[in-house]
């Protein structure tokens, strides 16, 4: 008996610790993974992107983490940065506009910045802001809409953005009329399911996030969510020439816990 007893006691504490340490550290434990993709050569520029995505910001996960986020990015040196979507989880009860446009517009990328919308960017009131928050920061939003970024050695990167699948009017086709063949080419989707077609329209990298990788890893029962069910996390084949990265966040949303997925940003160094 008393060994049943001391058997429910250490569970209980085991299952105590683990809630603290998902719900108050692995949160705010900031992670920075790192990707080369292509093969380095003297006749290829090496162009350093970062990606963030899914920042979520609320009570439970205030500026003071986007200070962290930010200090983190420009330690990297990037070249460019793209944000994939989903800055306030709900802008109506946390949504600091003027600090948030103050430490965004402190990152640096050289040439350029740029941004899609998520789905929590058009919901809790965020619709009437968050272009005029980006913007502001010094990010470009990309509507269905691509960017052709001129580099050294005669090579050309070009960079699309979708709506959003949820609550947009998302058009690969469309974020893809303005590019040119010899670019190599970054499309940012903020939901990863709706990227196959990617592939037959020439993209070599596509950039994703929302699923936040479940926010808590249970082996063989993977949390999922909508638009996020056949890729959760990390790198997937769309074709021989075309990659998907699906970013697990930031921030978190519905309940502020993660474990097993720390908070990330990903730095990717291309050779175009």
């Amino acid at each position: 008996m008393k060994k049943l007893i001391l058997i429910c006691i250490s569970l209980l504490a085991l299952g105590g610790c683990l809630a603290a340490y998902g719900f108050f550290i692995e949160p705010k434990r900031l992670t920075i993974k790192h990707f080369e993709l292509g093969e380095n050569t003297a006749e290829q520029n090496t162009v350093r992107l970062i990606q963030l995505s899914d920042i979520h910001l609320q009570k439970a996960y205030t500026t003071e983490q986007l200070v962290k986020i930010v200090t983190a990015v420009n330690q990297e040196k990037p070249d460019i940065v793209v944000f994939t979507g989903d800055l306030f989880d709900n802008y109506a009860t946390y949504g600091p506009a003027d600090e948030t446009i103050e430490l965004l517009s402190q990152i640096e990328a050289p040439l350029g910045k740029y941004a899609i919308w998520g789905n929590h960017d058009y919901g809790g009131g965020a619709v009437n802001v968050y272009a005029e928050v980006m913007a502001g920061s010094g990010f470009q939003l990309l509507e269905n809409s691509g960017q052709l970024i001129e580099l050294t050695n005669q090579k050309k990167l070009y960079l699309a953005g979708i709506d959003d699948s949820l609550f947009g009017n998302p058009s690969i086709e469309a974020a893809m009329t303005s590019r040119t063949e010899e670019a190599y080419s970054v499309l940012l989707s903020h939901e990863p399911d709706v990227v196959d077609s990617a592939a037959d329209l020439g993209v070599s990298l596509v950039l994703s996030g929302h699923s936040h990788g479940g926010q808590v890893n249970i082996p063989f029962f993977p949390v999922t969510t909508a638009l996020a069910e056949k890729y959760i996390s990390g790198f997937y084949s769309l074709g021989s020439e075309s990659q998907l990265y699906v970013n697990t966040g930031l921030g978190t949303t519905m309940i502020p816990v993660r474990i097993g997925v720390p908070p990330q940003i990903a730095v990717f160094d291309l050779s175009i």
